[in-house]
């Protein structure tokens, strides 16, 4: 069985209201995700997404996700919100990944194994392995086959269907570096839920804890 590393970081990803940030992060959240992709119902503007990490306290990550943006707009987004890091969902290149001279995270289809090809990504920063199918961008609250996942090499983080009743299942299957989080901890898709927040952490950290 895998060993988990300590502590797990942890990434709440959807966020659209700053008092979710604030609660995020005195919880022990690692990093936030902003999701700029038209039409997702976890979408932000630059100008909120602006206001949101402005909340931050300092060195909390700030994720942007991305899924087949013209690369100006990426630009656009970096020039008006402080993002650490970048998260590309679509069928961007690892070329197109590496234009915007700062780090990334390439999301990978593990209800498509046939789409997923880890020897393309071999330098990217991380992978995120997903449940999506080829074509989705996540964010539908199911999981992918855990049990007879093949993990990749480089760096990776566990995303797809994770909440408070299953990341204790997730953490002592997988052993991942890194977890991340949006459905499973909301009341309604973008509104985060403070008890299902709350409860997420709690199981992670008596995982840790106790082993």
């Amino acid at each position: 069985m895998p060993v988990l590393a300590k502590p797990t970081k942890v990434k709440f990803c959807g966020i659209t209201r700053v008092e979710d940030a604030v609660l995020a992060t005195s919880l022990g959240v690692d990093a936030i995700g902003l999701v700029f992709v038209a039409g997702s119902p976890r979408a932000v503007d630059p100008a909120r997404a602006a206001e949101i990490c402005r909340a931050l306290p300092p060195l909390v990550g700030t994720v942007g996700l991305f899924m087949d943006a013209p690369a100006e707009y990426v630009r656009s987004v970096c020039s008006q919100v402080p993002l650490n890091w970048l998260q590309f969902h679509g069928s961007e290149t690892p070329e197109y990944c590496r234009a915007f001279e700062r780090p990334w995270i390439k999301a990978l289809p593990m209800a498509s194994p046939g789409d997923v090809q880890y020897h393309d990504w071999s330098d990217a920063p991380a992978l995120l392995l997903d449940a999506h199918a080829a074509g989705g961008m996540g964010g539908s609250g199911e999981t992918f086959d855990w049990e007879n996942a093949v993990l990749p090499a480089n760096a990776w983080i566990l995303a797809g269907g994770l909440t408070p009743d299953n990341i204790g299942r997730a953490l002592e299957l997988l052993a991942p570096a890194a977890v991340d989080v949006s459905s499973g901890i909301e009341s309604a898709p973008g509104i985060k839920d403070a008890t299902l927040m709350r409860r997420f952490m709690q199981q992670i950290q008596e995982k840790i804890h106790n082993g």
